[in-house]
């Protein structure tokens, strides 16, 4: 239990503003054991309910759990506290970053000059050029495009999306492992996590079912480049998944197709099926360079008036200087050529270490994207024997809800040359946990 910060406040709000600041501050830490209700409201010197109350909106934030017995925690990821990857260490290889070569990303080059405009861009929010090529993107894969919009980047549009058409309290559906960051989004909007679990060819109809029948509102997922498992929707499960869907017309369905274009695997995703309610996501960090945070989004008609009408209320568009400068690389077929080079080379690596891992016994999963996924028995072991060989890799803890242990390993920047070198040494580290361990 925690007992190195004092709670205090009066008020329901009051005290929940001092977890807040101690979880913020770092004096909670994650599964730091909060007072009972009653005796910190005898601390406090105010009722059972005020503190209860104060917890509830706790819980409803993500910032605490509540553990049946066990009582009320900190979270393992506090929304006011997201799961950032730890610094690499020096002298380490880092394939933990998730993300691109910078050998495959051009050099960006905004508009020279740009002259200022009297207001706003309310009233025109996107330019007429990106927005046609935007929807040429979508087309190209089958994505309905009648309506498109632009966002700050996927989780932006996410965040909008599900505010918009949920409520605190309301239930989520998310790929498990998935994303770290959409993880940590859900919770910080008041919402809860329901975890879909997730193979080869992403999410499964089973886990989905059951999500679907315990009541979710919407559902998270993506079609190809499973973050962190590489994991592609197949036409196959596409339609079981799409089937079932039908039969919640009600849900809205939010694809993440943030690889597009150096993922691997053609298209096969739930936008393409006609579906009442949904929205795809494309973004272009990983493509064009992370610092472009623009997202093209197409969706049914509802979902993106509703999208636009709260972007209009808030930062209203995204920088025209940002926009012209994504339209100037999506035009330049030299920009093709080097994004088509690093899909080819990307797809070497991921084999390549796969491959590698194979010969080892050591089974890997990551049929597209810039990451594998391989299943350890224990994490931390691993991620420092690893380290202990010069190499830096991800602990599967940040991806995981309730699904089974491994470690991620960006692939992007790893040359074929060097897949055998880390080969050898996760095995080596392999064999040293198990006879530490008695795996």
């Amino acid at each position: 239990m925690a007992t190195q910060y004092a709670i205090t406040g009066t008020t329901a709000k009051g005290i929940a503003a001092s977890v807040e600041r101690g979880v913020a501050e770092g004096a909670l830490a994650p599964g730091d054991a909060l007072p009972p209700v009653r005796r910190l409201a005898d601390e406090l010197g105010v009722s059972p309910g005020t503190v209860a109350t104060a917890y509830k909106e706790l819980r409803g934030r993500g910032l605490v759990v509540t553990r049946g017995r066990g009582g009320t925690v900190v979270a393992e990821a506090p929304s006011v506290a997201s799961r950032r990857p730890v610094r690499v260490p020096p002298g380490l290889v880092d394939l933990a970053s998730g993300l691109p070569d910078p050998a495959f990303l051009p050099v960006l080059r905004p508009p020279a000059e740009w002259r200022p405009v009297f207001g706003s861009h309310r009233a025109e929010p996107r330019l007429a050029r990106l927005e046609e090529l935007t929807r040429d993107w979508f087309a190209r894969d089958g994505v309905p495009a009648e309506r498109v919009t632009f966002a700050h980047g996927a989780l932006d549009c996410i965040a909008r999306l599900l505010s918009v058409e949920l409520r605190p309290g309301d239930a989520v559906a998310v790929e498990d492992p998935g994303f770290h960051h959409l993880l940590d989004l859900v919770p910080a909007l008041g919402l809860r996590l329901v975890p879909v679990a997730v193979d080869g060819e992403g999410i499964t109809p089973d886990a989905l079912r059951t999500a679907l029948q315990a009541g979710v509102r919407a559902l998270v997922c993506t079609p190809r480049a499973q973050n962190p498992t590489g994991a592609s929707f197949s036409p196959a499960r596409r339609d079981e998944l799409v089937a079932l869907l039908r039969e919640f017309p009600e849900v809205l369905v939010v694809e993440d197709d943030y690889t597009v274009e150096i993922e691997g695997p053609p298209a096969a995703t739930l936008s393409q099926a006609g579906l009442e309610r949904w929205a795809q996501v494309r973004t272009v960090s990983k493509r064009l360079g992370v610092d472009l945070r623009w997202a093209g989004v197409a969706g049914d008609p509802v979902t993106i008036s509703r999208h636009d009408g709260r972007m209009l209320m808030t930062s209203g568009w995204v920088s025209h200087i940002l926009q012209e400068t994504v339209a100037g690389l999506f035009a330049d077929p030299a920009v093709s050529r080097l994004v088509a080079a690093g899909e080819a080379a990307y797809a070497e690596r991921r084999r390549a270490l796969a491959d590698a891992l194979g010969s080892y016994g050591i089974r890997a999963a990551g049929g597209s994207g810039v990451n594998v996924w391989v299943p350890v028995r224990d994490e931390s072991a691993v991620v420092n024997g690893l380290r202990t060989h010069g190499w830096w890799v991800a602990a599967g803890a940040r991806f995981r809800i309730g699904a089974p242990t491994g470690v991620r390993i960006t692939t992007a920047t790893l040359p074929p040359g060097d897949a055998g070198r880390l080969a050898a040494d996760f095995a080596e580290v392999l064999g040293d946990t198990q006879a530490t361990y008695g795996g």
